[in-house]
């Protein structure tokens, strides 16, 4: 289930989309101030996020710019829903890089078919298809094949070979694997890029590409697209 991240100071607008979000099977956390919300982010990445403007403590536009300025934050999809209706405010929303703009009070049906849309626009498309030497990696699917036996992935494995998968040959550091790849502001600790490494070792050497993962000493490691013999 898609998960959404209300930041709203009005608990009772907090409570109405949680109820509403929910019921549309959204899996819903909530946060009343930019503080809380910064809070949030740093130990998940939500699918989505609905942002009010006007905050207590930093400006809805404010922590909107400072999250399109992130690289982990980036592409997070994000709707600003406010009071403030104004065509410059939704143009200055809007340009700041909100995903969409929604004025208060809110239909629920617009709001969702709203939603809705944001989420299929900012999915992986079906053309987000790697392949590499008959291992294939299909973001919109989310499963890797060989000709066409699947393999079973964890999500963390998955992401991890599709991040080796569109960059071959090149070397990353563990601190830049823990970046890209963990959803996580939490602290890492880099042995554990070596634990996944051999995990997803384990399942590649099954069918034969565990030897396309080489490990670059004193450095990291990189997917290489014609592995050593």
């Amino acid at each position: 289930m898609k998960t959404i991240l209300v930041v709203d100071d009005d608990g009772a607008v907090r409570d109405v989309l949680r109820f509403c979000l929910e019921r549309a099977g959204y899996v819903v956390t909530a946060a009343a101030n930019a503080r809380a919300a910064l809070g949030e982010l740093d130990h998940f990445l939500p699918d989505l996020v609905l942002l009010d403007l006007g905050l207590p403590d930093v400006g809805g536009l404010e922590l909107l710019h400072g999250w399109r300025h992130t690289e982990r934050t980036r592409g997070m999809p994000i709707v600003v829903l406010t009071g403030r209706t104004d065509e410059r405010d939704r143009v200055t929303g809007l340009r700041s890089g909100a995903d969409d703009y929604i004025g208060k009070p809110f239909s629920r049906d617009e709001l969702l078919a709203r939603i809705e849309t944001v989420l299929r626009r900012s999915a992986p498309t079906a053309g987000e298809v790697v392949e590499i030497n008959g291992l294939k990696i299909d973001s919109a699917s989310v499963q890797v094949t060989v000709g066409d036996q699947p393999l079973r992935l964890g999500p963390l494995e998955f992401r991890l070979l599709r991040y080796f998968m569109t960059q071959p040959n090149r070397v990353h550091t563990r601190d830049e694997i823990i970046d890209h790849v963990w959803r996580s502001n939490d602290y890492v600790d880099p042995r554990a890029v070596d634990v996944q490494i051999r995990r997803l070792r384990r399942v590649l050497e099954d069918v034969g590409y565990d030897q396309y993962i080489e490990t670059v000493r004193g450095i990291g490691y990189r997917f290489a697209d014609l592995p050593a013999v």
